[in-house]
């Protein structure tokens, strides 16, 4: 019989009960099979301190005020999307029916979404994501393609999917109260819960990017003038 000493990778020939039952008790795979999934430290959609590791690595107060201002909107973003998960994981808990606190939290962060979200991104495109993209691509961040492409390109994508996920969720919730037939309600109903669930994880996603990568690299490679004509634009901007 042949088998691996997992402490030092050879092969143990013909091995003896003893040395099997401490293979055993030892056995990586097993150890890792037998823990509880509720107890798995991290899994790909909850990097380990992922949301939080900005905060260590870097003072905001000394970040342009144009970076501030948008990190501030971020965390009001944040407050709006962590009411609005709790209440979609309440709402499949209750089987899909709503109660007055669900109804309060789906309808502040739909008007959120529009209201603010929305305009935020706008005020990232057509600020500052345009001379950072060129910025990036002077500095060589960027792909090796006829078409370079940078993270503002990996930004602006995730704009997009907010659009769809947004409104095809609010409009699926929509639809689903105006359907007769239960199978099919409830149907309609775990299709926007799912739909919810990815918009949710998207956003932080996307707060965690700009905030741990983007926001950074426009504060090393902008000028503190260049800054200053930004937010001269922003305050004229109309959204």
């Amino acid at each position: 019989m042949k088998i691996i000493d997992p402490k030092t990778g050879k092969r143990i020939i013909n091995t003896d009960p003893s040395t099997l039952k401490e293979l055993k008790k030892n056995d990586p795979v097993k150890r890792f099979a037998e823990k509880d999934f509720e107890q798995i430290e991290h899994s790909p959609m909850d990097p380990p301190e992922a949301y939080t590791a900005l905060e260590k690595n870097q003072a905001k107060d000394n970040l342009p005020e144009l970076i501030q201002l948008f990190n501030k909107e971020h965390q009001m973003a944040l407050e709006k999307i962590d009411s609005f998960e709790s209440s979609l994981k309440q709402f499949k808990e209750q089987s899909y029916k709503f109660d007055k606190k669900i109804n309060e939290n789906f309808g502040s962060f739909f008007e959120f979404f529009d209201k603010n979200l929305l305009i935020h991104n706008i005020k990232e495109e057509k600020i500052l994501f345009p001379l950072l993209h060129k910025r990036l691509i002077e500095s060589g961040e960027h792909s090796k393609t006829p078409n370079p492409r940078t993270g503002i390109d990996l930004l602006e994508d995730d704009h997009i999917k907010f659009i769809q996920l947004g409104s095809l969720t609010f409009n699926l919730l929509g639809l689903a109260t105006r359907i007769q037939d239960e199978t099919s309600r409830l149907l309609i109903f775990d299709v926007a819960y799912n739909n919810g669930r990815e918009l949710v994880e998207l956003l932080r996603l996307h707060i965690f990017r700009e905030e741990q990568t983007i926001f950074p690299s426009a504060a090393k490679l902008l000028t503190r003038e260049e800054f200053e004509e930004m937010i001269n634009k922003l305050e004229k901007l109309s959204v």
